[in-house]
């Protein structure tokens, strides 16, 4: 009887760790920071293909808190209802297996898996990417609007510089996420190469960065 009992046991085991291993459910835990979009509809909008009702999930935002499940491994939006979207950042999520915590404000995040948390550090370089970018900007523009072109040029270099080092950063990310969903995303935000049709229709591989043609 023993044995029957510890078979049986064993068998309910291997049922529930073989069903946890094919459990792809994701399942994002939300909270807003703004008191006013209590009541107020929340969207899961896929970020390529079909963005219709059949493809698109919503719920109501309930004391500062929303939840959605998906069990599709695609890139996802999500922001709140349109009427009150000033001031509120739009959010991109993965829907990759397990529990992700988002938080949806001026400044939005999301935690808990490996994409998602691969996702929030790209999130957070390209912020401050732009923010590099504005500040060069705006000193190259004083300059030049005080005729110092010289200290322009030397600045815009350095701009320029730091946009090679950003795009470098995203691919090797894009690298170290081969095969997967953000892995896919990043690859396509900064490609190497692209095609050029010259003008006796030939098709020219060129260098994305230096905007060269590359020998063959």
């Amino acid at each position: 009887m023993k044995r029957i009992l510890f078979f049986l046991m064993a068998v309910a085991a291997i049922a529930l760790f073989e069903s946890c291993q094919r459990d792809t459910t994701c399942r994002i835990h939300g909270t807003v920071g703004k008191e006013n979009l209590n009541g107020k509809r929340i969207f899961l909008v896929p970020l390529t293909g079909p963005q219709t009702a059949e493809y698109v999930d919503s719920v109501v935002i309930q004391d500062g808190k929303f939840e959605f499940t998906t069990d599709s491994a695609k890139m996802f939006k999500i922001l709140v209802d349109y009427h009150y979207r000033m001031g509120i950042q739009t959010l991109l999520v993965v829907g990759e297996p397990g529990d992700i915590e988002v938080k949806i404000d001026s400044v939005s995040s999301a935690h808990g898996a490996r994409q998602n948390d691969s996702l929030q550090v790209w999130k957070e370089l390209t912020e401050q990417y732009a923010h590099d970018r504005d500040m060069y900007s705006r000193t190259v523009g004083m300059l030049r609007q005080n005729d110092h072109m010289e200290d322009a040029a030397k600045i815009e270099k350095q701009g320029h510089e730091v946009l090679l080092a950003y795009k470098n950063r995203t691919r090797q990310m894009a690298a170290n996420m081969k095969g997967t969903t953000v892995g896919d995303f990043l690859e396509e935000v900064f490609p190497k190469t692209y095609q050029k049709k010259m003008p006796d229709g030939s098709i020219v591989t060129m260098d994305a960065d230096t905007n060269e043609p590359i020998s063959e």
